[in-house]
Parts: C-alpha cells; sequence; structure tokens
C-alpha cells in the first residue's frame, strides 16, 4: 500500500515548564520527537527546568496518520541520558481541520477550525484550538508529560497541505 502524503508538518518545540530534577540539582532537558520513522530532536538547555527552545522541526505527513510522539531526556555525559517524561498528540484534528479548510476555501487571515478538549485520550493540559492563520493550518498546545511527577511542554504545531487543484 502507497503511504499518500498530506503535506508538510512542522513542530515548533517552544518550551517546557515545570520540568522534573535528574541531575544534582537541574537537569539538561532535549526533546526527541518521532512520526513513523522520523525521528528529529532539539538542542539540550542546559541546567534548566523551564527551558525555551523555540526550535522547529519538520516531517512529512502521510496517510494512514501516525501520532507524534514525544520524549523528554537529559543529557548525561558518563551515563544513558534519564528520561524526563513523554507525551503524545493524535495529528486526526489537524488533519480534519485542514480538509475543512479547503472546504470552506479559507486562505487569508485567522479562522478558528476546531478545538480540542482534554480528555483521558491525550495528554493536553488545556483545550487547544486549530486555527487557519494565512491559509497554514496551525494548532498550539500544551501537553502534559507522562510517567514523571511533573512538566509540560508547549508546541506549535503547522500543516502546509498542498492545495488540492480546483475542479
Amino acid at each position: 500500500m502507497m503511504s499518500e502524503q498530506l503535506g508538510l508538518l512542522k513542530v515548533i518545540v517552544v518550551q517546557g515548564k515545570r520540568l522534573v530534577i535528574r541531575d544534582f540539582k537541574s537537569s539538561d532537558p532535549y526533546v526527541v520527537l518521532k512520526l513513523g520513522n522520523q525521528t528529529a530532536k532539539t538542542k539540550v538547555i542546559n541546567s534548566c527546568l523551564n527551558p525555551v527552545w523555540n526550535e522547529e522541526l519538520n516531517f512529512t505527513l502521510t496517510e494512514p496518520l501516525g501520532v507524534l510522539n514525544l520524549e523528554v531526556f537529559d543529557k548525561d555525559l558518563l551515563k544513558a541520558d534519564d528520561k524526563m517524561g513523554n507525551a503524545f498528540i493524535n495529528l486526526q484534528p489537524l488533519v480534519s481541520a485542514a480538509r475543512l479548510r479547503e472546504i470552506l476555501r479559507v486562505s487569508s487571515g485567522e479562522t478558528t477550525l476546531r478545538k480540542v478538549i482534554p480528555d483521558v485520550e491525550n495528554c493536553l493540559v488545556r483545550e487547544s484550538s486549530i486555527n487557519c492563520v494565512n491559509g497554514e493550518v496551525v494548532q498550539n498546545v500544551w501537553l502534559r508529560l507522562r510517567g514523571v511527577e511533573s512538566g509540560e511542554l508547549e508546541l506549535i504545531i503547522k500543516l502546509t497541505t498542498p492545495i488540492a487543484p480546483a475542479t
């Protein structure tokens, strides 16, 4: 089965808040993102529990849709990097919103296409809105890290879809 290319997914890892301490007094966090067989990671920010990365990582989005997985690690020089929690985000709402944008032919200005509510099926800290901003479909999310005492990550996810030719 051929996987269909849906577009370019840009993930901006904005910041982390209240990350857990994995070293003596702090941590040296970085984030690894995985989508299917694609992997990308941010730079390491030394001795920081509220790091600001503002780093953009690119993925190709294909059908069938995968889930974007994130894992935060503490960089260690002498031993294996410690885990600092993980989270995931379902990309289906973003893709549905992109399809809606094509149907509505929204191309300029800013329009809210849909909202995603925190529930047991996701890692959202609070409601996340998916907007169309000048033709790009953009979702801003705060994700709660799992498997750790505390920690949240802010992401901005942008989907640039090839515009379907008008029939």
